[in-house]
């Protein structure tokens, strides 16, 4: 998962990742508000959420591909394990990201 400040910019990173079949689908949720500190200040924007599906194995491209196509200098990226999940549907996210 990642956020930007734009939708036009999520929807490249999005775009992107598919297209390099480094995820097999990204969902955009947005605005949300992110209320964080940076470089001293406590700072509030809008931000558009995107969550990637990938397979584990496709994980370390995904992060490498959003470091470099991301605008922030610190871009949110974070990994959340599948524990559990429909054999048909998780067959199919491992099928679109090889």
């Amino acid at each position: 998962m990642t956020t930007t400040d734009s939708e036009q910019k999520a929807e490249r990173l999005a775009r992107g990742a598919i297209e390099g079949r480094l995820a097999a689908c990204a969902q955009i949720s947005a605005p949300v508000t992110s209320v964080f500190r940076w470089d001293g200040a406590v700072e509030t924007n809008q931000e558009w959420q995107v969550l990637f599906k990938t397979a584990s194995a496709r994980y370390t491209a995904l992060e490498a591909y959003l470091l470099d196509a991301h605008d922030y200098e610190t871009p949110e990226i974070i990994a959340t394990p599948v524990t559990h999940g429909g054999a048909g549907y998780l067959a199919w996210v491992a099928e679109e990201t090889s």
